[in-house]
C-alpha cells in the first residue's frame, strides 16, 4: 500500500484505510483519524497477513494524527512497533501520558483507547498486529516499552524475516503454526524470556543467529559460543536451532565469509591478494582460505579470477 495525499491527513487516512481493507482483508485497527495540523498524509506499508496476525513494514513520510471517538468498534488487538528510524509518539488523552518511541525501541499497546500519535519523516518500522487474547494480559492498560535489540526482540524480528520470506509457500496448516509461533515470540517479549526448549521457536533462532552473523563476519571473535552468549541461549541451544536448517553455526559463518571473499575477487578495480582477504575474512591463513574456497566453488581462488575474465559482471552471493 503506498499512499500520497497532496490535500489533507484525513483524505489520505481514508485512502489508505480502504487500501488496508480491500489488500489485507480485515479492518485497519484504528478509529478515523483526527488530524493533527495541516499536514498531509504520505506512508507506505508492505503486510502479511497469517490469519488473524499481521506482520507490516511500514515507511511514514508524513503522517500526523489522533483517533477520534471511544465508542467506535474496533476488533480486539496488541500492536507491537519495533522502531528501526525516526520516532513514534503515542499520546493517551485521558491521563496526558505521552510515550516517545525512537529508533532502537519497541512499543507494545492494546488498541482499545483512543489515542494521538505523530510520527517523525521518514520513520521506518516494523508494526505487528495481533489477536488480543493471549496478549492483553501481559500488558494491562498501559503500553510496554523497551529496547529493540533485546535476545526477545531480536529473536521475533529475525522470525518475522523468515516468515516473510516464505509465507507464500506454506500450506493452510503451516500458516496457521507460524500464526501460533509469532504469538509465543511476542509472549517472550512481553516476559523478557525465551522458551529455548520450544521446537516451534528453533528458525527464529537461527535466523536472529544468521543476522548477527552478517553484521559481524570480520569480527575475529566471531564464533558458535559469542552468539549464544550473545543470544542469551546455551551453545547445544544454538546448535539444535540450526539442525534445521541442515547446516551449522561454523559453516555457515564460513560460507558467508567465503561468498564476501568471492565477491572481492569478482571486482575488476583494487582486486585484494590472497594473503588479504584471509586475513581480511579471518582465516587462519592463505592455505585454508584456498582449501575452504575451493571445497565451496570447486576452483582455487587464482582458477576463479581466472575464469572471471571470461565473464562480465559480478557474481551473485
Amino acid at each position: 500500500m503506498d499512499v500520497t495525499a497532496s490535500s489533507t491527513a484525513r483524505d489520505g487516512f481514508d485512502v489508505f484505510r480502504r487500501e488496508w481493507e480491500g489488500q489485507v482483508g480485515e479492518t485497519l485497527p484504528l478509529p478515523p483519524l483526527e488530524p493533527l495540523g495541516s499536514g498531509d498524509f504520505r506512508v507506505t506499508v508492505r503486510a502479511s497477513k497469517m490469519h488473524d496476525a499481521v506482520i507490516a513494514d511500514l515507511y511514514g513520510e508524513s503522517l500526523a494524527g489522533g483517533t477520534r471517538g471511544a465508542g467506535h468498534h474496533l476488533d480486539d488487538r496488541v500492536l507491537v512497533h519495533v522502531m528501526r528510524r525516526g520516532e513514534w509518539r503515542f499520546v493517551r488523552p485521558r491521563d496526558r501520558g505521552e510515550v516517545a518511541v525512537p529508533a532502537g525501541q519497541f512499543i507494545a499497546r492494546h488498541n482499545g483507547p483512543p489515542v494521538r500519535f505523530e510520527i517523525e519523516p521518514r520513520t521506518t518500522a516494523k508494526v505487528l498486529i495481533l489477536p488480543a487474547a493471549q496478549l492483553r494480559p501481559l500488558i494491562g492498560d498501559r503500553p510496554v516499552v523497551g529496547p529493540a535489540d533485546s535476545t526477545e526482540v531480536r529473536l521475533l524480528m529475525g522470525y518475522a524475516k523468515l516468515v516473510d520470506e516464505t509465507l507464500n509457500d506454506l500450506t493452510r496448516a503451516g500458516v496457521y503454526a507460524a500464526r501460533n509461533s509469532l504469538l509465543e515470540l511476542v509472549k517472550g517479549v512481553l516476559t523478557q524470556g525465551f522458551d529455548d526448549h520450544e521446537p516451534r521457536l528453533a528458525p527464529a533462532l537461527a535466523q536472529a543467529a544468521k543476522d548477527l552473523v552478517d553484521s559481524r563476519l570480520t569480527d575475529p571473535d566471531l564464533s558458535p559460543s559469542a552468539l549464544a552468549r550473545e543470544l542469551n541461549v546455551s551453545v547445544r541451544t544454538l546448535h539444535r536451532a540450526f539442525a534445521t536448517a541442515e547446516e551449522s553455526v561454523s559453516a555457515y559463518i564460513r560460507r558467508r565469509r567465503l561468498e564476501h571473499a568471492r565477491l572481492e575477487l569478482a571486482s575488476p578495480f583494487g582486486r585484494p591478494s590472497i594473503s588479504e582477504l584471509a586475513a581480511r575474512w579471518r582465516f587462519a591463513d592463505s592455505s585454508h582460505f584456498i582449501r575452504a574456497f575451493k571445497k565451496q566453488y570447486g576452483q582455487t581462488p587464482s582458477q576463479f579470477v581466472r575464469s572471471r575474465s571470461m565473464v562480465p559482471g559480478p557474481p551473485t552471493m
